[in-house]
């Protein structure tokens, strides 16, 4: 049952919690850390992977770490093939003083039936804080997805999880040694209530009963969270008599997509859940930061089900924990902006982050003679690689942030003199391999384009090449073709200044300019964010370079790396 203003109107607060691409969350109340809040997300082929955030009231969120952070954690990831691919929903879980973390390495190209496509694995940490800390994997065998860990109260320990649902849809469980990995007999407890694609299963011990929470629907505006309980953990599960018990499918309301929840409680034992969502509305088109993670207030009386309030933008509910922002680790907080001058002797932010692991020596903070910048060497890769899905060993030269804000101003210095046809530096609005808007400089042919230049006529080089601002992209929808504009002579040999803008909440404005004129800042391209909303995740902003497939390499130098929060909506 979902239902309005159910409980006491103790407190006001917003959704998301962790805008941006934070889907499939998985949140804890740990008393014995300091009373703490932890939450974690799905990652898929981003690097480092499966962020952590951590709160004390529930409101301020801040990043403490990855529980995947080293490649020799899961090699696999390098090669992983299809935008879809990559890490899927984790569980999160504290028990006997360790930290566990169980998810599925999935290979989307492969057939839901080959074994392979499916990597289940548990990661253990005694300290959430310290990255080194989390473990190498523990592998463990089942087809499927979304694993969930269970301690009973007898000592034994399952996992429940979604059945591969191609081949046939169900919750499984089975009894399973966290250390080794091993499994007993997995058998179905339940098959949901018919809709799609029964997955994202937990089970919470409550006055008796075993309490089965999943999603369905699929992950798009049907989805729904679905209950059934049973006095034995193996079943027969009896559904709730009204299900679905949260949903904002057949609505108007912005946050679409509702599923994949998790319930936990507080210091005063009162009840929370999470969500994913999506703000796109029902006509599900302009959704750029994809799936997000949501708070909901829940009221579970003793041997009843449990009943949560609609998620909306803007939620009261239960009092919340004393406003705190005393919290350890490296990484910053969810409605922090950027500020970076890249100075000596330090490293790239937490919140960094790269699409599969990063080639080694491709990124160099402040090198000699360059103070102050982050020197990016080209990849022979560009942002679409092979074939839009795959990009082999060798990867691409691309670092970003995720895009957490509505509206947000995003620019970057940049020092780049390319001498090799197609050597290329720029900015990107960066969602996947097959949905991505580059702004960049670039050489070619001195007869690429008949377009104007925003300024004086550039002349063209002895080489018969010259340098070019280029805007192009990558997805399944259209993008806005604009010929490449050749660069003025007065700006040649200029730092210039590349911005991504969102002026609202359907589109991105693209500009460059010298950097220290910004007067001359000139518009290139608009373009429509449906362009970018589609799949999984959710965007990256940030910057690449690359030699397109030639023998370039030039390497780029960018300073002054600015992230402005400008307003979110939520209604």
């Amino acid at each position: 049952m979902v239902t309005s203003g159910s409980i006491s109107q103790n407190s006001t607060f917003l959704n998301p919690i962790l805008p941006g691409f934070h889907p499939d969350p998985s949140c804890i109340y740990v008393s014995e850390w300091d009373s703490t809040f932890f939450c974690a997300s799905s990652s898929f082929n981003a690097f480092p992977g499966i962020p952590i955030h951590a709160s004390k009231d529930l409101q301020k969120w801040k990043l403490i770490g990855h529980a995947l952070n080293r490649p020799e954690q899961l090699p696999r990831l390098a090669e992983t093939n299809r935008s879809t691919s990559g890490i899927w929903a984790p569980t999160l879980r504290f028990q006997d003083d360790t930290f566990y973390l169980v998810t599925t390495l999935v290979d989307d190209d492969r057939p839901q039936e080959d074994f392979s496509r499916w990597d289940n694995i548990v990661f253990k940490s005694k300290d959430p804080f310290d990255p080194q800390s989390w473990s190498e994997p523990v592998h463990f065998n089942f087809t499927g997805y979304d694993t969930s860990p269970f301690w009973d109260e007898d000592g034994k320990v399952y996992m429940v999880a979604a059945h591969a649902w191609r081949i046939f849809p169900g919750i499984q469980i089975a009894e399973i040694d966290l250390e080794t990995g091993e499994t007993g007999e997995w058998s179905t407890i339940w098959n949901g209530t018919g809709g799609l694609a029964p997955e994202g299963p937990h089970i919470y011990r409550k006055d008796g009963f075993y309490y089965l929470m999943i999603a369905e629907g699929g992950t798009g505006v049907n989805h729904m969270v679905t209950m059934a309980r049973s006095t034995s953990i193996l079943g027969p599960y009896t559904p709730h008599p009204s299900n679905p018990v949260l949903t904002n499918a057949n609505t108007t309301s912005y946050f679409q997509t509702i599923g994949h929840a998790e319930l936990f409680q507080d210091e005063d034992e009162q009840w929370w859940a999470v969500a994913l969502s999506t703000r796109s509305g029902p006509d599900y088109i302009n959704y750029p930061m994809g799936r997000e993670t949501v708070l909901t207030p829940v009221t579970w009386k003793q041997a009843e089900w449990p009943v949560f309030d609609r998620v909306q933008g803007q939620m009261e509910g239960w009092p919340m924990p004393v406003a705190s922002k005393e919290i350890d680790g490296d990484g910053p907080f969810i409605t922090e902006g950027d500020r970076i001058n890249f100075s000596s002797g330090s490293t790239l932010p937490a919140h960094f982050t790269y699409w599969r692991f990063p080639k080694p020596g491709t990124f160099t903070v402040s090198p000699p003679g360059h103070p102050n910048t982050l020197r990016v060497n080209p990849s022979v890769l560009n942002l679409t690689a092979l074939n839009g899905n795959y990009a082999g060993p060798e990867g691409q030269a691309f670092v970003g942030r995720r895009q957490q804000d509505t509206l947000f101003t995003f620019s970057v210095g940049v020092d780049f003199a390319p001498t090799t046809l197609e050597e290329e530096a720029g900015v990107t609005v960066f969602l996947t391999q097959n949905h991505h808007l580059d702004l960049g400089l670039v050489l070619l042919s001195s007869t690429s384009s008949p377009v104007p230049s925003p300024g004086a006529n550039a002349t063209k080089g002895a080489s018969g090449l010259r340098p070019y601002i280029r805007f192009r992209g990558e997805s399944t929808t259209l993008i806005p073709k604009i010929p490449p504009i050749p660069l003025p002579d007065s700006w040649a040999n200029k730092r210039l200044s590349f911005e991504i803008k969102a002026a609202n909440w359907t589109h991105y404005i693209f500009s460059v300019g010298p950097a220290d004129s910004h007067w001359q800042m000139q518009t290139v391209a608009t373009a429509n964010n449906q362009a970018v909303s589609w799949g999984f995740t959710g965007v990256l902003v940030g910057v690449y370079c690359t030699s397109n497939g030639g023998s370039g390499k030039t390497p780029a130098y960018y300073s002054n790396w600015l992230y402005e929060p400008q307003g979110q909506l939520r209604d």
